[in-house]
Protein backbone atom coordinates (compact mmCIF):
# COMPACT_ATOMS: atom_id res chain seq x y z
CA UNK A 1 0.00 0.00 0.00
CA UNK A 2 1.75 3.29 -0.89
CA UNK A 3 -0.08 6.62 0.03
CA UNK A 4 -1.33 9.44 -2.28
CA UNK A 5 0.97 12.11 -2.61
CA UNK A 6 -0.24 14.90 -0.37
CA UNK A 7 -2.89 13.15 1.68
CA UNK A 8 -1.83 13.28 4.89
CA UNK A 9 -4.28 11.12 6.23
CA UNK A 10 -3.28 8.19 3.81
CA UNK A 11 0.64 8.99 5.37
CA UNK A 12 -0.41 8.70 8.75
CA UNK A 13 -2.38 5.16 8.26
CA UNK A 14 0.63 4.28 6.12
CA UNK A 15 3.26 4.85 8.49
CA UNK A 16 1.49 3.38 11.27
CA UNK A 17 1.19 -0.03 9.58
CA UNK A 18 4.53 0.37 8.77
CA UNK A 19 5.10 1.02 12.66
CA UNK A 20 2.73 -1.99 13.37
CA UNK A 21 4.99 -3.94 11.29
CA UNK A 22 8.22 -3.81 12.31
CA UNK A 23 9.56 -3.43 15.96
CA UNK A 24 8.34 -5.06 19.50
CA UNK A 25 4.38 -4.03 17.86
CA UNK A 26 5.07 -6.38 15.40
CA UNK A 27 6.31 -9.09 17.18
CA UNK A 28 3.45 -9.00 19.67
CA UNK A 29 1.39 -8.40 17.31
CA UNK A 30 2.51 -12.05 15.43
CA UNK A 31 2.13 -13.73 18.61
CA UNK A 32 -1.26 -12.77 18.90
CA UNK A 33 -2.62 -13.53 14.91
CA UNK A 34 -0.77 -16.92 15.77
CA UNK A 35 -1.45 -17.26 19.50
CA UNK A 36 -3.25 -21.01 20.12
CA UNK A 37 -5.47 -18.65 23.04
CA UNK A 38 -8.33 -17.01 21.89
CA UNK A 39 -8.98 -13.56 23.45
CA UNK A 40 -11.68 -15.07 25.65
CA UNK A 41 -9.07 -17.36 26.77
CA UNK A 42 -6.67 -14.99 27.71
CA UNK A 43 -9.42 -12.74 29.43
CA UNK A 44 -10.23 -15.83 31.81
CA UNK A 45 -6.82 -17.03 32.29
CA UNK A 46 -5.47 -14.00 33.35
CA UNK A 47 -8.86 -13.21 35.94
CA UNK A 48 -8.04 -16.89 36.70
CA UNK A 49 -4.94 -16.46 37.96
CA UNK A 50 -5.35 -12.79 39.24
CA UNK A 51 -7.57 -13.77 41.85
CA UNK A 52 -5.70 -16.74 42.79
CA UNK A 53 -2.62 -15.19 43.62
CA UNK A 54 -4.39 -12.26 45.36
CA UNK A 55 -6.48 -14.20 47.71
CA UNK A 56 -3.44 -15.66 48.70
CA UNK A 57 -1.85 -12.72 49.26
CA UNK A 58 -4.59 -11.28 51.63
CA UNK A 59 -5.23 -14.91 53.48
CA UNK A 60 -1.75 -15.01 54.30
CA UNK A 61 -1.10 -11.87 55.01
CA UNK A 62 -4.17 -12.08 57.45
CA UNK A 63 -2.23 -15.85 58.73
CA UNK A 64 0.68 -14.39 59.23
CA UNK A 65 -0.23 -11.37 61.51
CA UNK A 66 -2.38 -14.39 63.52
CA UNK A 67 0.05 -16.68 63.73
CA UNK A 68 2.88 -13.53 65.14
CA UNK A 69 -0.07 -12.77 68.13
CA UNK A 70 -0.39 -16.21 69.02
CA UNK A 71 3.29 -17.27 69.60
CA UNK A 72 4.65 -13.82 70.29
CA UNK A 73 5.58 -14.81 74.18
CA UNK A 74 7.45 -18.09 73.33
CA UNK A 75 9.30 -15.88 70.80
CA UNK A 76 10.15 -13.49 73.85
CA UNK A 77 10.52 -16.76 76.31
CA UNK A 78 12.90 -18.28 74.87
CA UNK A 79 14.50 -15.04 73.14
CA UNK A 80 13.98 -16.06 69.47
CA UNK A 81 16.31 -13.38 67.24
CA UNK A 82 14.27 -11.07 65.20
CA UNK A 83 16.42 -12.29 61.85
CA UNK A 84 15.70 -15.85 62.78
CA UNK A 85 11.81 -15.22 63.43
CA UNK A 86 11.70 -13.37 59.99
CA UNK A 87 14.02 -15.38 57.87
CA UNK A 88 14.21 -18.62 59.20
CA UNK A 89 10.62 -18.56 60.19
CA UNK A 90 8.31 -16.70 58.01
CA UNK A 91 10.29 -16.19 55.17
CA UNK A 92 9.71 -20.57 54.88
CA UNK A 93 5.97 -20.08 56.69
CA UNK A 94 4.40 -17.77 53.69
CA UNK A 95 5.52 -20.42 50.52
CA UNK A 96 4.66 -23.56 52.77
CA UNK A 97 1.14 -22.94 53.82
CA UNK A 98 0.41 -20.97 50.52
CA UNK A 99 0.94 -24.26 48.79
CA UNK A 100 -0.52 -26.41 51.79
CA UNK A 101 -4.02 -24.19 51.37
CA UNK A 102 -3.38 -24.42 47.48
CA UNK A 103 -6.67 -25.94 46.66
CA UNK A 104 -8.89 -23.69 49.03
CA UNK A 105 -7.43 -20.76 47.44
CA UNK A 106 -8.04 -22.66 43.70
CA UNK A 107 -11.90 -23.48 44.97
CA UNK A 108 -12.08 -19.57 45.93
CA UNK A 109 -11.09 -17.80 43.08
CA UNK A 110 -13.02 -20.01 40.47
CA UNK A 111 -15.94 -18.90 42.52
CA UNK A 112 -15.18 -15.81 42.94
CA UNK A 113 -14.33 -14.46 39.65
CA UNK A 114 -16.70 -16.94 38.07
CA UNK A 115 -19.83 -15.92 40.03
CA UNK A 116 -19.07 -12.29 38.92
CA UNK A 117 -18.78 -12.94 35.58
CA UNK A 118 -22.39 -14.59 35.69
CA UNK A 119 -23.68 -11.88 37.88
CA UNK A 120 -22.58 -9.49 34.78
CA UNK A 121 -24.63 -11.64 32.44
CA UNK A 122 -21.15 -12.22 30.42
CA UNK A 123 -21.24 -16.09 30.56
CA UNK A 124 -24.71 -15.76 28.96
CA UNK A 125 -22.78 -13.52 26.18
CA UNK A 126 -20.05 -15.74 25.70
CA UNK A 127 -22.60 -19.20 25.32
CA UNK A 128 -25.09 -17.16 23.14
CA UNK A 129 -22.47 -16.56 20.60
CA UNK A 130 -21.88 -20.20 20.39
CA UNK A 131 -19.44 -21.08 23.17
CA UNK A 132 -20.09 -24.32 24.87
CA UNK A 133 -19.69 -24.82 28.62
CA UNK A 134 -17.07 -27.37 27.18
CA UNK A 135 -14.95 -24.49 25.20
CA UNK A 136 -15.80 -22.58 28.44
CA UNK A 137 -14.15 -25.23 30.36
CA UNK A 138 -10.81 -25.04 28.41
CA UNK A 139 -9.13 -21.38 29.31
CA UNK A 140 -10.22 -22.92 33.51
CA UNK A 141 -8.32 -26.43 32.69
CA UNK A 142 -5.13 -24.75 31.46
CA UNK A 143 -4.81 -22.84 34.50
CA UNK A 144 -5.53 -25.61 36.71
CA UNK A 145 -2.63 -27.17 34.96
CA UNK A 146 -0.09 -24.48 35.20
CA UNK A 147 -1.16 -24.24 39.40
CA UNK A 148 -0.98 -28.00 39.50
CA UNK A 149 2.26 -27.86 37.62
CA UNK A 150 3.65 -25.06 40.13
CA UNK A 151 2.00 -26.72 43.45
CA UNK A 152 4.26 -29.93 42.55
CA UNK A 153 7.05 -28.39 41.94
CA UNK A 154 6.86 -26.09 44.54
CA UNK A 155 5.68 -29.18 47.31
CA UNK A 156 8.03 -31.77 45.69
CA UNK A 157 11.33 -29.94 45.39
CA UNK A 158 11.86 -26.19 46.66
CA UNK A 159 9.76 -25.63 49.86
CA UNK A 160 11.32 -28.67 51.40
CA UNK A 161 14.47 -27.08 51.59
CA UNK A 162 13.19 -24.04 53.47
CA UNK A 163 11.38 -26.20 55.62
CA UNK A 164 14.55 -27.61 57.53
CA UNK A 165 15.52 -23.70 58.94
CA UNK A 166 11.39 -23.88 59.66
CA UNK A 167 10.73 -26.90 61.09
CA UNK A 168 14.39 -26.42 63.65
CA UNK A 169 13.02 -22.97 64.52
CA UNK A 170 9.72 -24.57 65.21
CA UNK A 171 11.58 -27.23 67.40
CA UNK A 172 13.51 -25.01 68.95
CA UNK A 173 11.56 -21.97 69.64
CA UNK A 174 7.71 -22.78 69.32
CA UNK A 175 7.51 -26.39 70.69
CA UNK A 176 8.00 -26.77 74.30
CA UNK A 177 8.98 -31.01 74.12
CA UNK A 178 11.33 -31.79 71.62
CA UNK A 179 12.39 -35.58 71.64
CA UNK A 180 16.08 -35.67 71.43
CA UNK A 181 16.49 -39.70 72.53
CA UNK A 182 15.24 -42.63 71.69
CA UNK A 183 14.93 -46.57 73.74
CA UNK A 184 15.18 -49.96 72.40
CA UNK A 185 16.16 -48.98 68.35
CA UNK A 186 16.73 -52.08 66.10
CA UNK A 187 17.58 -51.92 62.39
CA UNK A 188 19.01 -53.73 59.53
CA UNK A 189 22.03 -51.57 58.72
CA UNK A 190 23.36 -53.76 55.18
CA UNK A 191 22.03 -57.36 54.40
CA UNK A 192 22.14 -59.72 56.97
CA UNK A 193 24.04 -57.08 59.51
CA UNK A 194 21.59 -56.06 62.72
CA UNK A 195 22.28 -53.62 64.95
CA UNK A 196 20.86 -52.70 68.49
CA UNK A 197 20.96 -49.60 70.43
CA UNK A 198 19.45 -49.56 73.78
CA UNK A 199 19.29 -46.03 74.01
CA UNK A 200 20.21 -42.99 71.76
CA UNK A 201 20.83 -39.36 72.93
CA UNK A 202 21.14 -36.94 69.78
CA UNK A 203 21.94 -33.99 72.23
CA UNK A 204 26.01 -35.42 72.29
CA UNK A 205 25.21 -38.41 68.89
CA UNK A 206 25.51 -40.62 71.33
CA UNK A 207 24.31 -44.40 71.89
CA UNK A 208 24.38 -46.85 74.51
CA UNK A 209 24.52 -50.42 75.20
CA UNK A 210 25.14 -51.28 71.27
CA UNK A 211 25.54 -54.30 69.45
CA UNK A 212 26.09 -55.43 66.47
CA UNK A 213 25.56 -59.27 64.40
CA UNK A 214 26.08 -60.34 61.35
CA UNK A 215 24.12 -63.55 60.28
CA UNK A 216 24.75 -65.89 56.67
CA UNK A 217 22.81 -68.42 55.88
CA UNK A 218 20.42 -67.32 59.12
CA UNK A 219 23.28 -68.40 61.35
CA UNK A 220 25.14 -65.34 63.43
CA UNK A 221 28.75 -65.57 62.56
CA UNK A 222 30.14 -62.15 64.09
CA UNK A 223 29.19 -60.42 66.85
CA UNK A 224 30.07 -57.09 68.03
CA UNK A 225 29.31 -55.64 71.72
CA UNK A 226 30.35 -52.03 72.84
CA UNK A 227 29.08 -49.59 76.00
CA UNK A 228 28.55 -46.43 73.94
CA UNK A 229 29.06 -45.77 69.77
CA UNK A 230 29.30 -41.93 68.93
CA UNK A 231 28.36 -40.32 65.59
CA UNK A 232 31.65 -38.34 64.02
CA UNK A 233 29.88 -35.51 62.55
CA UNK A 234 32.68 -33.93 61.79
CA UNK A 235 34.11 -36.38 59.38
CA UNK A 236 34.34 -35.85 55.77
CA UNK A 237 32.34 -39.36 54.83
CA UNK A 238 29.03 -40.39 55.87
CA UNK A 239 28.19 -42.99 58.51
CA UNK A 240 31.16 -42.61 60.72
CA UNK A 241 30.96 -43.65 63.78
CA UNK A 242 33.37 -43.95 67.37
CA UNK A 243 33.02 -47.16 69.08
CA UNK A 244 33.98 -47.30 72.60
CA UNK A 245 34.94 -50.09 75.77
CA UNK A 246 33.96 -52.83 72.48
CA UNK A 247 34.38 -56.66 72.41
CA UNK A 248 34.13 -58.93 69.24
CA UNK A 249 33.69 -62.36 68.85
CA UNK A 250 34.12 -64.41 65.56
CA UNK A 251 31.73 -67.60 65.54
CA UNK A 252 33.92 -69.94 63.37
CA UNK A 253 32.31 -73.41 64.03
CA UNK A 254 33.34 -74.92 67.11
CA UNK A 255 36.17 -72.26 67.53
CA UNK A 256 35.11 -68.37 69.28
CA UNK A 257 37.60 -65.92 68.61
CA UNK A 258 37.22 -63.02 71.13
CA UNK A 259 39.12 -59.45 70.81
CA UNK A 260 38.55 -56.44 73.28
CA UNK A 261 39.18 -53.01 72.06
CA UNK A 262 38.92 -49.24 73.66
CA UNK A 263 37.98 -47.21 70.98
CA UNK A 264 37.23 -48.01 66.99
CA UNK A 265 36.63 -46.02 64.24
CA UNK A 266 34.31 -47.86 61.93
CA UNK A 267 31.72 -47.13 58.96
CA UNK A 268 27.91 -48.34 59.90
CA UNK A 269 25.26 -47.70 57.62
CA UNK A 270 23.29 -45.66 59.49
CA UNK A 271 22.49 -42.54 60.55
CA UNK A 272 21.05 -40.42 63.99
CA UNK A 273 17.89 -39.63 61.32
CA UNK A 274 17.31 -42.99 60.60
CA UNK A 275 16.06 -43.47 64.70
CA UNK A 276 15.44 -40.48 65.80
CA UNK A 277 12.12 -39.16 63.73
CA UNK A 278 11.57 -35.65 64.69
CA UNK A 279 7.97 -33.40 63.97
CA UNK A 280 7.76 -32.55 60.71
CA UNK A 281 10.77 -34.41 59.81
CA UNK A 282 9.27 -35.77 56.48
CA UNK A 283 8.53 -32.24 54.89
CA UNK A 284 11.74 -31.16 54.68
CA UNK A 285 12.89 -33.98 52.55
CA UNK A 286 12.34 -33.60 48.75
CA UNK A 287 10.81 -36.00 47.11
CA UNK A 288 13.34 -37.83 45.11
CA UNK A 289 15.02 -37.89 48.45
CA UNK A 290 11.77 -38.77 50.41
CA UNK A 291 11.77 -41.71 48.18
CA UNK A 292 14.94 -43.18 48.73
CA UNK A 293 14.56 -42.42 52.63
CA UNK A 294 11.13 -44.80 52.45
CA UNK A 295 12.42 -47.62 50.65
CA UNK A 296 15.86 -47.57 52.86
CA UNK A 297 13.61 -47.58 55.97
CA UNK A 298 11.03 -50.51 54.60
CA UNK A 299 14.52 -52.58 53.69
CA UNK A 300 15.48 -51.95 57.45
CA UNK A 301 12.32 -53.16 59.15
CA UNK A 302 10.92 -50.12 60.33
CA UNK A 303 7.66 -49.78 60.92
CA UNK A 304 6.46 -45.89 62.09
CA UNK A 305 7.30 -44.91 58.59
CA UNK A 306 3.83 -43.89 57.57
CA UNK A 307 3.76 -40.01 57.61
CA UNK A 308 6.38 -40.11 55.10
CA UNK A 309 4.55 -42.52 52.87
CA UNK A 310 1.28 -40.49 53.35
CA UNK A 311 3.50 -37.02 52.55
CA UNK A 312 5.12 -38.95 49.23
CA UNK A 313 1.33 -39.80 47.63
CA UNK A 314 0.20 -36.60 48.86
CA UNK A 315 2.40 -34.18 47.00
CA UNK A 316 0.56 -35.08 43.84
CA UNK A 317 -2.28 -35.54 44.98
CA UNK A 318 -2.90 -32.16 46.04
CA UNK A 319 -1.59 -31.05 42.64
CA UNK A 320 -3.97 -32.96 40.37
CA UNK A 321 -6.89 -31.53 43.11
CA UNK A 322 -6.22 -28.77 41.28
CA UNK A 323 -8.19 -30.05 38.09
CA UNK A 324 -11.27 -31.55 40.43
CA UNK A 325 -11.62 -28.24 42.63
CA UNK A 326 -11.54 -26.12 39.61
CA UNK A 327 -14.36 -28.06 37.55
CA UNK A 328 -16.71 -28.15 40.75
CA UNK A 329 -16.07 -24.63 40.99
CA UNK A 330 -16.95 -23.46 37.56
CA UNK A 331 -20.26 -26.03 37.44
CA UNK A 332 -21.36 -24.60 40.41
CA UNK A 333 -20.79 -20.99 39.56
CA UNK A 334 -21.53 -20.41 35.92
CA UNK A 335 -25.20 -19.93 36.46
CA UNK A 336 -26.54 -16.64 36.99
CA UNK A 337 -28.57 -16.27 40.29
CA UNK A 338 -30.84 -14.01 42.24
CA UNK A 339 -28.46 -14.05 45.31
CA UNK A 340 -25.25 -13.46 43.12
CA UNK A 341 -21.84 -14.68 45.03
CA UNK A 342 -23.44 -15.62 48.31
CA UNK A 343 -25.40 -19.09 47.66
CA UNK A 344 -21.73 -20.49 45.28
CA UNK A 345 -19.58 -19.01 47.89
CA UNK A 346 -21.12 -21.15 50.61
CA UNK A 347 -21.64 -24.22 48.81
CA UNK A 348 -18.04 -23.62 47.46
CA UNK A 349 -16.13 -23.27 50.94
CA UNK A 350 -18.23 -25.97 52.47
CA UNK A 351 -16.88 -28.25 49.71
CA UNK A 352 -13.59 -26.77 49.86
CA UNK A 353 -13.37 -27.20 53.89
CA UNK A 354 -14.96 -30.80 53.55
CA UNK A 355 -12.33 -31.51 51.24
CA UNK A 356 -9.67 -30.39 53.69
CA UNK A 357 -10.94 -32.38 56.45
CA UNK A 358 -11.20 -35.56 54.66
CA UNK A 359 -7.78 -34.93 53.67
CA UNK A 360 -6.54 -34.91 57.18
CA UNK A 361 -8.87 -37.24 58.41
CA UNK A 362 -7.37 -39.89 55.54
CA UNK A 363 -4.10 -39.57 56.36
CA UNK A 364 -4.49 -39.77 60.34
CA UNK A 365 -6.32 -42.99 59.43
CA UNK A 366 -3.49 -44.01 57.43
CA UNK A 367 -0.72 -42.96 60.16
CA UNK A 368 -2.53 -44.95 62.46
CA UNK A 369 -4.17 -47.50 61.10
CA UNK A 370 -3.50 -50.39 58.43
CA UNK A 371 -4.90 -47.63 55.86
CA UNK A 372 -2.74 -47.73 52.81
CA UNK A 373 -0.85 -44.56 52.19
CA UNK A 374 -1.19 -44.28 48.62
CA UNK A 375 -5.09 -44.99 49.39
CA UNK A 376 -5.29 -42.36 51.91
CA UNK A 377 -3.98 -39.79 49.40
CA UNK A 378 -5.90 -39.90 46.71
CA UNK A 379 -9.58 -41.31 48.34
CA UNK A 380 -10.53 -37.39 48.42
CA UNK A 381 -9.57 -36.69 45.05
CA UNK A 382 -11.22 -40.12 43.91
CA UNK A 383 -14.79 -39.25 45.61
CA UNK A 384 -14.62 -35.31 44.90
CA UNK A 385 -14.14 -37.23 41.11
CA UNK A 386 -17.54 -38.30 41.74
CA UNK A 387 -18.78 -35.20 42.64
CA UNK A 388 -17.03 -32.86 39.93
CA UNK A 389 -18.57 -34.94 37.60
CA UNK A 390 -22.10 -34.84 38.85
CA UNK A 391 -21.67 -30.68 39.19
CA UNK A 392 -20.72 -31.05 35.31
CA UNK A 393 -23.92 -32.47 34.36
CA UNK A 394 -25.87 -30.23 36.41
CA UNK A 395 -23.89 -27.18 34.79
CA UNK A 396 -25.43 -24.88 32.07
CA UNK A 397 -25.25 -26.04 28.46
Amino acid sequence: MVPVKGDPEEIRRFLEIQKESTGWRGVRKWFRDHSLLSRLDRYIIGKFLGTYFFSIALIISIAVVFDFNEHIDKFLEKNAPMKSILVDYYINFIPYFSNLFSQLFVFISVIFFTTKLAGNSEIIAMMSTGVSFKRLLRPYMISAAFIGVLTYVLGAYIIPEGNVKRVKFENTYKRRYVANFTTNVQLEVDSGVIAYIGRYEDVTKTGYEFTLDKFENKKLVKHLQAYTIQYDSLASEPYHWIISNFQTRDLQGMREVIKNGARKDTIIKMEPQDFLIQKGQQETLTTPKLRKYIERQKQRGFANIKEFEVEYWKRGASAFAAFILTLIGVSLSAQKRKNGLGVSLGIGLALSFAYILFQTVSATFAINADFPPMLAAWLPNILYTFIALYCYTKAPK
